[in-house]
């Protein structure tokens, strides 16, 4: 094992005793007046894309529930300003540096800037994250949102499971009985008009003509991942059956292809770029990824590719998106799946 690995593995346990007693909601259902909140803090100290992205929800449930209000977030890493640009509901966003040992001083104002300004609603996102408890326990704010587990809420609203949607459930849970309808809002990046052109041209240069279009991204990381393999003989069935769409693939920072680059592909490092690209596609589909979760976020329809995390808290939804386990799922039904989401898109 590394050191860097070490460090990490202790900076954890060391956080675990630290909030292993931090984490509850002291607060009544119904409770929240609506007229009271105009200043929130969302807790969700993680640098993953995805994770990140699965905050879109819940930020506009909350510029819904609470019209005007202003949101600051508590985030890790950097892309925060550039994913969430342009919620205009977004005021301030504080990152904590990823590698907190390699930039410790910049890791402790980080924590520091919880305490600048004072909240009317904090919510930790997700309980099991001992930063995040830590991080609203040390904010300052009237009212805290742990969003501990609720075997109750997710009785009742089983789609509640989800990474996105239980924060909003929960929220819903301490507002007014006749202000907890309505779906709940998509993944969402709120790509500009001149970001959706932009992709639409980046796609032409690609795969210049009038076919539409079908975005693949072969790549994940971990287990996640699909071999070669897998990937050369759904390519082979994707072509057979969709001969009238252009195959195209998104291809992943590391600049690698499970497909050997045999389809044309498209490289970016701008997120918002790969989203306006993938936007301009009819369907998408591609492993459980922070990649998967961007292509939701373009409001394309999103196929995810399941073996090995939980589909039901990650899943893609909306606008016809679903996920698959593929340990279940034969090529060919795949291939049905996908004619369907074409389908919603035509």
């Amino acid at each position: 094992m590394n050191i860097g690995k070490r460090i990490n593995d202790a900076r954890r346990f060391v956080m675990h005793g630290v909030s292993k007693s931090i984490g509850k909601t002291n607060l009544s259902a119904g409770m929240i007046d609506r007229s009271r909140v105009k200043r929130v803090l969302i807790s969700r100290p993680n640098h993953r894309l995805g994770n990140q992205l699965l905050l879109t929800p819940l930020i506009q449930e909350l510029s819904n529930r609470f019209p005007g209000c202003t949101i600051d977030l508590f985030v890790k890493g950097h892309a925060g300003p550039i994913i969430f640009q342009n919620y205009v509901e977004v005021d301030r966003i504080m990152k904590l540096e990823r590698k907190p040992f390699n930039h410790f001083l910049n890791y402790l104002r980080g924590w520091t800037q919880l305490q600048t300004s004072s909240y009317d609603l904090v919510i930790n996102v997700v309980h099991n994250s001992s930063s995040g408890r830590i991080a609203t326990q040390f904010a300052r704010g009237r009212l805290k949102l742990f969003c501990e587990e609720d075997p109750a809420l997710l009785a009742l609203y089983p789609d509640a499971v989800h990474m996105a949607k239980y924060p909003v459930y929960y929220l819903r849970k301490y507002l007014p009985v006749d202000d907890t309808h309505g779906a709940v809002p998509r993944v969402d990046l709120k790509l500009s008009a001149a970001e959706l052109r932009a992709g639409a041209t980046k796609l032409h240069e690609i795969v210049p003509g009038v076919r539409k279009s079908i975005s693949i991204f072969t790549y994940a990381t971990g287990d996640k991942i699909y071999g070669t393999d897998w990937w050369e003989k759904f390519y082979v069935a994707l072509q057979a059956a969709f001969p009238q769409h252009n195959i195209v693939e998104v291809l992943p920072v590391e600049n690698v292809s499970q497909l050997n680059f045999k389809a044309p592909s498209f490289y970016s490092k701008d997120i918002r770029e790969i989203c306006g690209f993938i936007a301009n596609t009819d369907v998408f589909i591609g492993a459980d990824s922070g990649m998967m979760h961007l292509a939701s976020a373009s409001l394309t329809p999103t196929l995810g590719l399941f073996a090995i995390t939980k589909s039901d808290v990650y899943a893609p939804y909306g606008g016809g998106s679903q996920a698959v386990n593929t340990e279940e799922t034969t090529i060919d039904q795949l291939i049905q799946i996908v004619r369907g989401l074409i389908s919603t898109r035509t």
